[in-house]
C-alpha cells in the first residue's frame, strides 16, 4: 500500500514543487535572439503543445528571467529537447551565467534562431501570442518547422535527471 502524503490546504511553492515533481517531463532549452541580436536561452520545464490546428506550442517564462525580455523582442523562439547525455547543457542554461552559449556548439536556424547541436528535437516557433499569469508570461509560438533526431531523451523526475530506455 502506498502512503499518502497530506499537504497543507493552502499549497505553498514547496508543496507545489513536490506535487509536480512526480510528473516526469522532458528537459528543454528555449533559445532566441535578444533585442540586440545576441543569443539567449534558458532551461524550461513548463512547455506544452497548445493546439494541433494551428500547431501551437507554449512555454512559461518567469518575468525575472533574462529570456523574458529576449522573447518579448518578438523574433520567435526555438525549443530544443535535450538528449540523454546533455544534463550539463541543461544545468548550464539553468544557471546565472552571463553567456550560457560560450563554448556551446549550435547552428543558426530560421529567423537566425540558435539551434543546439546533439538534441532529440528542434522546434521552430514564430510569435503567436502571450498571456501574463502570476509571476510568469505564457509565450505561445506557432510551429513553423523543426527537425527530429533519433536519440534517447533526457527526463526530469522527482528533482533528478533520468532517461528512458524505450526511446
Amino acid at each position: 500500500m502506498t502512503e499518502m502524503r497530506n499537504l497543507s490546504r493552502s499549497t505553498d511553492a514547496a508543496d507545489f514543487r513536490q506535487l509536480l515533481g512526480r510528473f516526469a517531463t522532458g528537459v528543454t532549452v528555449v533559445t532566441t535572439l535578444d533585442e540586440d541580436g545576441r543569443c539567449a536561452g534558458m532551461t524550461a520545464s513548463a512547455v506544452a503543445a497548445a493546439s494541433l490546428d494551428p500547431p501551437l506550442l507554449l512555454v512559461c517564462v518567469s518575468k525575472a528571467a533574462r529570456l523574458h525580455s529576449a522573447i518579448l523582442a518578438g523574433r520567435g523562439f526555438a525549443l530544443n529537447i535535450l538528449a540523454h547525455d546533455q544534463q550539463a547543457l541543461s544545468d548550464r542554461f539553468a544557471s546565472k551565467l552571463t553567456d550560457p552559449f560560450a563554448g556551446v556548439p549550435y547552428a543558426e536556424g530560421p529567423m537566425g534562431l540558435p539551434l543546439l547541436n546533439g538534441v532529440v528535437t528542434q522546434v521552430i516557433c514564430a510569435p503567436w501570442g502571450q498571456h501574463e499569469v502570476g509571476d510568469h508570461t505564457i509565450f505561445i509560438g506557432k510551429v513553423s518547422g523543426g527537425e527530429v533526431f533519433e536519440r534517447p531523451p533526457l527526463v526530469h523526475y522527482r528533482s533528478a535527471y533520468t532517461t528512458t530506455r524505450d526511446a
